[in-house]
């Protein structure tokens, strides 16, 4: 089992998370912020994980620090559970439609972290949370684990339903990207030799 427990406390935030690639997609997500902790089980679900994620932030302030926090220790989690990428795929993509929108996620585990990140979102805030969050979680997770995601909105007219795909979306891709491939016998899937 690929599995990891990281806390990180910082004077802004206290995150502390468990992660485990070959899950079921068991999730337990409580970081103050509803609807980012609705994306979180959604990734979750989604990617097969088994997530929990506990995160005490300066919700006082605003979400910024906590939402960019819970990103910089998934992403470090997800580096220890891929340790030396040994037998995975290495590539993942998904296309996942949620209503009207249609979000596609195309991720390298390649060692090299970025977001490349082409999705409109049509309102600034889904309640109280501030629609551009979701993406400096991303850029967060990507640097930590040193994975390449590109992001695509193909479509859609409600920022829940895009920011939702795409959340999915890029989950479904890592499960992918991450899945022992039995045919490499353990090989580092890189000419490199490393990644």
């Amino acid at each position: 089992m690929r599995e990891t427990f990281i806390n990180r406390k910082t004077a802004e935030t206290d995150i502390t998370i468990s992660l485990c690639l070959d899950g079921t997609g068991e999730t337990s997500v409580d970081t103050g912020i509803a609807f980012f902790d609705h994306m979180l089980q959604a990734m979750g679900r989604h990617g097969l994980f088994d997530l929990t994620v506990k995160a005490i932030g300066d919700l006082e302030v605003d979400a910024h620090h906590t939402v960019e926090d819970v990103g910089i220790v998934f992403g470090q989690a997800l580096a220890q559970c891929l340790g030396d990428k040994a037998g995975i795929k290495r590539y993942g993509m998904a296309c996942i439609p949620m209503d009207e929108a249609l979000v596609l996620a195309a991720l390298d585990v390649s060692g090299r972290g970025q977001l490349h990140w082409d999705v409109s979102l049509p309102i600034e805030f889904i309640g109280t949370f501030d629609t551009s969050l979701f993406k400096e979680f991303l850029i967060a997770l990507v640097t930590n684990a040193r994975i390449t995601l590109h992001l695509r909105s193909l479509s859609g007219e409600n920022a829940h339903h895009i920011i939702e795909a795409a959340a999915k979306a890029s989950a479904r891709a890592l499960s992918e990207a991450a899945t022992l491939d039995k045919r490499t016998q353990g090989r580092i899937p890189s000419t490199k030799g490393i990644i």
